[in-house]
């Protein structure tokens, strides 16, 4: 590959993270490296911010992150730009969340995500024993810490900055009603949704994604679209693959996202494929 990007983008869950939720030290070292040489290295998650720093290595840095979709963005601890959810919205979808049982968990900025304790029984319910085959391990152990020490079981919803919905269920069939809900909800009232697994769905603010949040942190730092890749392996990874010059995607994404991306790693996250696949083509000694 001749192009040589002077910024990259990676997702988290099924890229830099394998299936245990680990970043590994190699990954750190790598995109240490990057850095060092003047390339710019940046997070795209969905996931909150908060969450970041018990998943990966100490000492691990990178430039900044856009988390939640493109929901806000931090360059260390500053909030470079930042969306919240309207409360009509929060209070309509926990609404009708309950009436279907779907488990969910709500992002406010700066606290524990929170679930109403008139929710609880059903939402703890949904991560019982077993695990269905057919759910990933690394979204099956999230959902079981968030149940254990992550969720703050609240009487009522205080506050109005809240990043993102997230929504889960065992079931398929649960999940695709529960999308198509909130797709009637829609005509109602304008928010975006995003799904990285056929197990969630995660409601933001209308016309918010990946790809929003790396435009906003691009242009924070004075650099090209032109000059950017982006690493990923999910649908909600999409937005920030179309936007970037170049776009891979990892070995163990869906096919659905390998046809649309200019490269695929020869590893999947499970065997580092991140840090093998930017050290092959950027650190090597020809580079």
């Amino acid at each position: 590959m001749d192009f040589k990007p002077k910024v990259i983008f990676l997702d988290m869950d099924g890229t830099i993270l394998n299936h245990q939720n680990q970043v590994s030290i190699h990954t750190k070292d790598v995109i240490e490296q990057l850095r060092n040489q003047g390339i710019y290295v940046f997070i795209a998650t969905g996931r909150a911010f908060d969450e970041i720093e018990g998943i990966v290595p100490a000492g691990f840095e990178v430039d900044g992150v856009v988390t939640s979709n493109g929901m806000a963005g931090y360059v260390g601890n500053e909030v470079i730009f930042k969306h919240s959810l309207p409360l009509n919205l929060v209070e309509e979808v926990i609404k009708r969340a309950r009436e279907s049982k779907v488990y969910y968990e709500l992002f406010p900025y700066g606290y524990d995500r929170i679930t109403l304790k008139q929710d609880q029984s059903y939402v703890e319910n949904e991560i019982t024993e077993p695990k269905p085959e057919r759910v990933g391990i690394n979204e099956w152990l999230s959902r079981k810490e968030a149940i254990k020490e992550k969720i703050m079981w609240v009487d009522e919803i205080v506050g109005h900055e809240f990043s993102k919905f997230y929504f889960f269920a065992k079931s398929k069939e649960h999940i695709n009603r529960w999308k198509e809900e909130l797709e009637q909800l829609k005509k109602e009232i304008d928010f975006t949704t995003s799904i990285s697994s056929n197990h969630n769905v995660e409601v933001m603010v209308a016309n918010v994604n990946k790809a929003t949040g790396i435009q906003q942190m691009l242009k924070h730092f004075n650099l090209s679209e032109t000059e950017t890749m982006a690493i990923g392996d999910s649908d909600n990874d999409l937005p920030m693959l179309r936007l970037v010059h170049y776009s891979v995607a990892m070995k163990n994404a869906p096919d659905r996202i390998k046809e649309i991306t200019d490269d695929v790693t020869e590893f999947t996250c499970d065997e580092d494929g991140v840090s093998y696949y930017l050290k092959a083509r950027f650190l090597t000694e020809k580079n």
